[in-house]
């Protein structure tokens, strides 16, 4: 049975086509800097956004037309169709790789153990649809702030049962990330954070909070699981003040409690906005940490100060996360995950497949001029040229740790006068990539 019998497999046509369902940039199978787009880029679909977001807002009701969801009433057998449709949407779409939390996949029952027999029932169905079209699971996760149990977050409850009930729900979904060979296992922390001091023992929730994770890579040593584990970076919402509100932040995090050996950052452009930051500031941070692993491709409205989850269609973002890709070296574990949401007014099933079509085409097309930038190394050249000071004389003693403030002292004091600042010519590198973008 076809659940989009009316869609054909989205093939790439060039930037000439008018038919909304085809490739106009991304081609799969092109060749960039020796590896395919495809190797480049990992696109993976999000379970939560493409099968079970509804469209409901805080002031409406449900939008989205399902007709899957439809023809049975009990979730599990909805759940069950809701495998079908997923695979069948990226056999056509030719999405590779799948994210997914354990409470997308399967209904939560009245009890963990209801929950974790719904999860079995349909960890078989998924299993036999990634033997049957070669799908990869790129990462999983557990939901962790959806129930009120959660509402004074997971790892960081001041109530120490609802610590050892997240504890088993993670467990359950390593398990079966384990079992679907996920190529990794995400940490979002949705509610791990504080409203107010005044109710916040802040040293232990994040010393818990480290336990837990700690826990974690335990539990994945006991298993046998060698997926990278990520945290994902979330400033503000839901919780006001996050305890990984960004790239900075979690890394010295992961770094003040020895579980950076462990742990990479899964990066959004929508959190990254949020935290007052740029995406490729994000990724340039971790980056440079050693600690960049994944990344969920979306853009925030900017005239919005929450997470809106729109599919990319920046150009200029796309180019820049793609530039600090490649100059990273390329994804080594992760790729791009659509953590996107149609708008409200979308409700189509044929809106799902245009969707995922221009975030595919503004990441080819992202993908595309930054290799032209990095081969052609015009930034790579100009930062190299801005710290030349630091590559002889004075500057290179400061960077290989031959001199110190007597000495610094002694040489200004010698010389009299300091050399004249540079142009930084930060207009001129935008036009450059101005320049790359527009041809």
């Amino acid at each position: 049975m076809s659940y989009f019998p009316e869609i054909q497999k989205i093939k790439f046509e060039g930037s000439k086509s008018q038919n909304p369902l085809a490739f106009k940039y991304y081609n799969p199978d092109e060749v960039i800097l020796g590896k395919t787009m495809k190797e480049h880029l990992r696109f993976s679909m999000s379970y939560w956004h493409t099968l079970t977001y509804m469209g409901t807002d805080p002031f409406g009701q449900e939008t989205m037309v399902r007709p899957w969801d439809h023809l049975a009433t009990d979730p599990l057998e909805i759940a069950k169709t809701r495998v079908k449709v997923a695979f069948e949407f990226m056999e056509k779409t030719g999405i590779e790789y799948f994210c997914f939390h354990d409470r997308d996949i399967a209904p939560e029952g009245k009890t963990l153990e209801e929950s974790n027999r719904n999860l079995d029932i349909i960890v078989d169905i998924i299993e036999q649809e990634m033997k049957r079209t070669g799908i990869k699971l790129l990462w999983g996760t557990a939901n962790l702030f959806s129930n009120k149990r959660f509402v004074n977050g997971a790892s960081t409850s001041p109530n120490a049962d609802v610590f050892a009930f997240s504890a088993a729900q993670v467990k359950k979904a390593m398990e079966i990330t384990h079992r679907l060979n996920g190529e990794g296992y995400t940490f979002w922390g949705g509610r791990e954070g504080y409203e107010t001091l005044l109710n916040t023992d802040l040293k232990l929730e994040q010393d818990n909070f480290a336990r837990f994770l700690q826990m974690a890579v335990d539990y994945a040593q006991e298993i046998g699981f060698k997926g990278q584990f990520y945290i994902e970076p979330k400033p503000k919402e839901p919780t006001k003040h996050q305890y990984d509100y960004d790239s900075a932040t979690v890394i010295a995090f992961l770094k003040s409690y020895d579980l950076d050996k462990h742990f990479k950052l899964n990066i959004e452009t929508n959190h990254a906005t949020l935290a007052g930051h740029t995406v490729n500031h994000e990724i340039r941070v971790a980056a440079e940490a050693g600690l960049l692993g994944s990344l969920d491709a979306n853009q925030g409205d900017l005239l919005l100060g929450w997470d809106t989850d729109q599919f990319p269609t920046n150009i200029y973002d796309t180019t820049a996360i793609m530039y600090e890709i490649l100059r990273a070296g390329g994804f080594v574990t992760g790729g791009l995950n659509f953590d996107a949401k149609v708008r409200r007014s979308s409700f189509t099933p044929e809106d799902l497949f245009i969707a995922h079509i221009v975030g595919m085409d503004t990441f080819a097309v992202g993908l595309k001029v930054a290799a032209k930038l990095w081969e052609d190394q015009v930034l790579e050249n100009h930062l190299k040229d801005r710290y030349r000071s630091y590559t002889t004389g004075i500057g290179k003693d400061i960077t290989s740790g031959k001199t110190n403030f007597k000495a610094l002292e002694k040489y200004i004091f010698d010389k009299k006068t300091i050399d004249d600042n540079e142009s930084g010519r930060q207009e001129y590198l935008e036009a450059i990539i101005n320049q790359y973008i527009l041809g």
